[in-house]
């Protein structure tokens, strides 16, 4: 049996975790962690996600009992849970998005004491579109554009989305461009025309999409299309577990969703 947390309880991924936690016959829900002063806190978990009572009250600590910690918080909560399990040398997946550059350093600094996998998109199908999208890349040349358009719901508060940044990351390191040189976020009045090697990078914000990930590959008489869509929240939530699972027995290390799908 996996004892897992989940940092980020009452969030919507967070109780979706907790939910698909209670219904898995090797994993055991050991905690469900919120920050400091969360009005949640002291609330069952189970409740909470809608799964019925399940005697896990949320908490701001890690519980004492604990094989992997699963992170959807935000940003700097994410980076001290991770020095947390560092200490204690239990293994971290991390699906926040939204770090710094010292924020990212720090969850790094971490993995070189425990296990972690970090990923900004824990869904299977996206991970191979990772693959895939710096394979055709790669394959295609540089005869065609590349423009990636994501789309999500309204309340997410990181635009663009840390999977279109790790798509037009992967492109850029299989064609041999800098991400700062190439990446070109949005286009208005009085931009100018197209420069050869840019990587359009666009965000839809509205309602309650999920998450929608388009890349563009468009040369003069052909268009290539890569897309994934994100049906429920599920897919990122087994995708994680799926990742917990893997990691639950590893050395330090960082990894990412490709080391845990073999890619």
């Amino acid at each position: 049996m996996i004892h897992v947390a989940v940092s980020g309880a009452a969030g919507r991924m967070g109780r979706t975790l907790v939910h698909l936690i209670l219904e898995a016959e090797d994993l055991a829900l050991a905690g469900a962690l919120e920050a400091k002063g969360h009005p949640s806190l002291g609330n069952d978990a189970g409740e909470l996600a809608g799964a019925g009572e399940c005697g896990v009250r949320v908490s701001d600590a890690l519980p004492e009992t604990l094989d992997v910690l699963v992170d959807f918080s935000q940003a700097d909560a994410a980076v001290e849970r991770a020095d947390a399990c560092a200490e204690r040398e239990v293994g971290c997946v991390v699906g926040t998005t939204g770090f710094s550059r010292e924020q990212r350093k720090r969850v790094v600094a971490a993995a070189e004491r425990t296990a972690v996998v970090l990923s900004p998109n824990m869904s299977v199908g996206v991970n191979v579109l990772f693959h895939a999208a710096a394979d055709l890349a790669r394959t295609l040349g540089p005869d065609y554009d590349i423009e990636i358009v994501e789309a999500h719901h309204r309340f997410k508060k990181d635009a663009p989305s840390g999977t279109a940044l790790k798509l037009a990351e992967e492109i850029v390191e299989a064609t041999g461009r800098n991400l700062a040189d190439a990446a070109v976020h949005g286009r208005g009045p009085g931009h100018p025309p197209r420069k050869e090697g840019e990587i359009g990078i666009h965000a839809i914000r509205g309602g309650d999409i999920v998450g929608e990930h388009i890349v563009y590959y468009t040369a003069l008489g052909e268009r290539l299309e890569l897309k994934h869509v994100a049906h429920t929240r599920e897919t990122f939530a087994r995708g994680a577990l799926r990742a917990a699972r893997w990691v639950a027995d590893r050395g330090p290390g960082l990894y990412s969703m490709a080391d845990v799908l073999g890619l």
